[in-house]
């Protein structure tokens, strides 16, 4: 059974919207492809992990659509809902006082991270499963350090940039 943490932004390019890490544009078809083929997936044999307190699925209730349509990310928003283990684990997320994830590395190659993407991070490290990635430059540009402090990252859409949009 696959496992996996996965960014927000597979299910929103698998609904061929442009999100905020996109600047607006529209993903390329195979890009997009990969991540519909990575969510059918995991949603018929694998395994997504998502944060005991909740914080990953509030950022997926503000891209995706509950419902399940019309788009397959949100078909895969609704069976998180839904389903429970094995196919979805809830993993507590332990935090400092002042709020930051404990098991965020304190790596200062890392400090500048995108930090409403270090629960995917924490949560990885927790949950000894890899972050699947579309399209985020933050985490390419990260991916050594990351990949430094024991975070494996799988990219669907690859490592350029340019080749993830229309």
């Amino acid at each position: 059974m696959k496992r996996a943490v996965v960014d927000t932004n597979v299910p929103i390019i698998a609904n061929d919207r442009p999100g905020g890490s996109n600047d607006g544009r529209t993903p390329s078809p195979s890009c997009r492809l990969n991540a519909i083929n990575f969510l059918l997936k995991i949603m018929k044999s694998g395994c997504v992990f998502l944060d005991l307190a909740g914080e990953i699925q509030a950022e997926y209730r503000r891209y995706l659509n509950p419902a399940g349509q019309p788009g397959v990310g949100d078909r895969f928003y609704l069976e998180l809902l839904r389903r429970g283990p094995p196919h979805v684990q809830h993993v507590e997320l332990p935090k400092a006082s002042d709020g930051s994830y404990k098991n965020y590395p304190k790596d200062r190659d890392l400090a500048s991270f995108d930090p409403s993407d270090r629960k995917f991070v924490a949560l990885s490290l927790r949950a000894k499963a890899p972050v699947v990635v579309a399209t985020d430059s933050d985490w390419v540009h990260h991916k050594t350090a990351l990949n430094r402090n024991g975070v494996k990252i799988r990219f669907l859409c690859g490592c350029d940039r340019n080749a993830w949009f229309s």
